[in-house]
């Protein structure tokens, strides 16, 4: 359901998906009407879970999310989950009395786009975020009952900060403790360009270099390695997204040893399991 149009900051240097598109909100009227079409449609029984869209809709104010979560509830009456996309950025002035009201609601599950725990990779990348600012929202997010599933980007950091980067997202990680984790691979489709003049104008000027294929998986090994979470957590881990070479799938840490057992077979040079360039669907 798109409520949204674009990304509130939209200024990531590796992030492509909303550069042709200007930020703004969609009139409530409009949402509502679309609701409206699904319900005539004879659509409203088949639907179970609604997305909100675009970029960021949690950057909406609380009350106009309020007034779309009611929408949702009167004319969906067989929903299970409401989520959406949420910056760091976005939680910083809501109170958690405003986000268990959304809970309440039915928004169940948000998309948190940390992409690293390195404030020298935020820094490079623009991201407008640190360590403590994407602890503070996800802290917050957790103590309003909200499930958080943090998304960090592999390779993000470059040859130079690999380690860094591994290392200071795990940390952010085993801090937070999220309900699911997601590795995914940095990518390129348009170029490096933006990334690598990021990287070149930051205090300490670097020079952006991209990983290999095993240099990835060895950034991965780093970051499984440095994680500590509960055995007896419920932090759902995946590396299953399109952008990935190698799929892991399990529990963190209850899985943890299995997970880097299946991650050095590949390392030793097993690549049965390693996806080909046409198969990681960009």
């Amino acid at each position: 359901m798109q409520v949204t149009i674009g990304c509130s900051w939209n200024r990531c240097t590796f992030c492509e998906m909303y550069q042709d598109k200007e930020f703004r909100a969609r009139p409530i009227d409009d949402i509502i009407k679309e609701m409206d079409q699904v319900v005539k449609a004879g659509g409203a029984r088949h639907v179970r879970d609604v997305f909100l869209a675009d970029g960021d809709a949690m950057t909406l104010p609380t009350g106009r999310l309020v007034q779309i979560l009611d929408a949702i509830n009167d004319r969906f009456p067989r929903v299970r989950r409401v989520s959406s996309y949420c910056l760091p950025r976005n939680i910083r002035r809501k109170s958690v009395e405003s986000l268990a009201k959304l809970k309440s609601k039915g928004l169940s599950l948000v998309y948190v786009g940390c992409e690293s725990g390195s404030d020298k990779v935020l820094d490079a990348i623009s991201k407008g975020e640190t360590y403590e600012s994407s602890l503070k929202a996800l802290q917050k997010l957790h103590d309003a009952g909200i499930k958080r599933s943090v998304m960090i980007l592999v390779g993000l950091g470059g040859k130079e900060y690999s380690n860094e980067h591994a290392i200071q997202s795990a940390a952010l990680c085993n801090e937070a403790i999220p309900d699911y984790l997601s590795l995914l691979t940095t990518s390129f489709p348009r170029g490096k360009d933006r990334v690598i003049e990021g990287y070149s104008n930051t205090d300490s000027p670097s020079t952006f270099q991209e990983l290999s294929t095993y240099d990835l998986l060895v950034e991965m090994k780093t970051f499984l390695e440095s994680t500590s979470l509960p055995q007896k957590g419920r932090t759902i881990f995946r590396s299953d997204h399109a952008s990935n070479y190698l799929v892991l799938k399990g529990r963190l840490g209850r899985d943890k040893e299995r997970l880097l057992a299946e991650l050095q077979v590949a390392l030793d040079g097993d690549t049965s399991n390693i996806r080909e360039e046409w198969q990681r669907g960009l």
